[in-house]
């Protein structure tokens, strides 16, 4: 049965997308099945895969206003094999309004999912950075939260409202969500900053921290305006090598 995994943090810039984007293409890679839902309403992980997310004939919101059925708005073989993917747009920053007088709306992707997901080994879904009804459907549907930090001041901040949230759908909606780890990203060696932040989040974290770090790389940086994932882009630059890492681990704990 497929792991349902959220790529969440409401902190906008801390690598959410790329993460999302690099770790389900380095999943492909490791021959393993792989559903990425773009729950944006910016649309950049359907384009950061070469799809025109203006072109798309379902997306995101028709599944989750009720205008087509999951199959409908899939995706198959993007880039790779046993790479599959549902598109947004910025017709999905509407659909919380429409939400509103629905019925267990928190639950649509959930439901959505519990039709497919035996046909995957991994589900990843890139959320929103903010804590709206489309991240709380994510958190919902998830089995476990993937919490991208960014190497910078700043890096905790948020980071209790956030696990907050994922403790309050832990308790009403979601018994079974977990906290898959928290990864750093943009991580400049040359930086004390950067050591410091690593070594300040441990002491403070109670959570799972991956031993992969995501370093400050501008071949990541360069990707997305290609349409391609790291390891498609560039397979020798350090990026690529760091995401393979985070795939490898995801993997092992499985």
């Amino acid at each position: 049965m497929g792991r349902i995994i959220a790529v969440a943090n409401q902190k906008g810039g801390v690598g959410k997308t790329t993460t999302a984007i690099n770790l389900a293409a380095s999943l492909a890679e490791y021959k393993k099945n792989v559903l990425i839902i773009d729950m944006d309403p910016q649309g950049n992980t359907t384009s950061g895969f070469g799809v025109d997310k203006n072109e798309l004939e379902h997306s995101l919101y028709d599944l989750i206003t009720d205008n087509c059925t999951i199959q409908e708005c899939i995706l198959e073989n993007v880039l790779f094999d046993t790479l599959s993917l549902i598109g947004s747009n910025v017709n999905l920053s509407g659909a919380e309004i429409e939400l509103i007088d629905v019925e267990r709306k928190e639950f649509i992707l959930k439901d959505a999912l519990d039709e497919i997901k035996d046909q995957y080994d991994f589900i990843v879904i890139d959320c929103p950075p903010s804590l709206s009804m489309l991240t709380v459907n994510a958190l919902s549907a998830a089995d476990t939260v993937l919490v991208p930090i960014q190497c910078e001041y700043y890096a905790l901040e948020g980071l209790t409202q956030l696990l907050h949230t994922i403790n309050l759908v832990k308790s009403r909606l979601n018994p079974d969500l977990e906290m898959e780890g928290v990864v750093f990203t943009m991580y400049d060696a040359r930086t004390n900053l950067s050591l410091q932040v690593v070594e300040n989040v441990k002491d403070n974290l109670q959570e799972r921290v991956y031993k992969t770090i995501i370093p400050r790389n501008v071949r990541l940086a360069e990707a997305p305006s290609h349409g391609l994932p790291i390891n498609l882009y560039d397979a020798r630059s350090t990026g690529a090598e760091a995401y393979h890492q985070l795939a490898e681990e995801v993997i092992n704990r499985e």
